[in-house]
């Protein structure tokens, strides 16, 4: 793994956080919580303001496994694991760009993604999906993700392109990152 990450059990869920910056959780987000297949814990603390993004990279990790037991079926895992790996990788492409939570300005859709196995794993156990974005201008982002076990062993590999559309009151992308855009990768 890239850097040090504190355990699973020492993060917030993704509910716990909402309610803690709310004061509550609102009643469309507590439906969807008790519906989540995936209990996702984020290493970096959720970004609400657009001051809370200024200067962030463009980076995001998050420790993930399946709410409950999966049984023994390796593809039923592969499967698991796929499905999860679209639910927080473009976050890194955003982050730069306008809160992860909160008020959104755009709109975001999966173009392509594509994955490679390296080992066995199973998604009922914790994995951490450290995720990065290169670059993003001209309405389109580019993230990858690298999902480890808890050994810090690589299990699989991921790469996703995204488009942005912005909402009519939306902020404009200003900010595009990486070296197409005149930044650094």
């Amino acid at each position: 793994m890239r850097r040090e990450v504190p355990p699973p059990e020492e993060l917030p869920t993704v509910a716990d956080e909402v309610r803690g910056h709310l004061g509550g959780l609102p009643e469309a987000l507590d439906r969807m919580a008790r519906r989540m297949p995936f209990d996702i814990r984020y290493v970096d603390r959720l970004r609400w303001t657009p001051e809370e993004i200024e200067g962030a990279e463009p980076r995001s990790a998050v420790w993930m496994r399946a709410v409950g037991p999966l049984g023994d079926d390796p593809l039923v895992h592969t499967c698991a694991l796929t499905y999860a790996s679209d639910m927080t990788l473009l976050d890194a492409v955003r982050i730069p760009i306008e809160p992860l939570w909160g008020p959104r300005g755009f709109d975001m859709a999966s173009l392509d993604h594509a994955m490679w196995f390296h080992r066995p794993f199973r998604a009922d156990e914790w994995f951490l999906y450290d995720q990065e974005s290169p670059i993003a201008t001209g309405g389109r982002g580019l993230a990858r993700g690298r999902i480890y076990d808890r050994a810090g062993n690589l299990l699989v590999s991921v790469v996703q392109e995204g488009l942005l559309r912005p909402h009519t009151n939306a902020p404009s992308l200003e900010r595009p990152y990486g070296e197409e855009a005149g930044g650094e990768s």
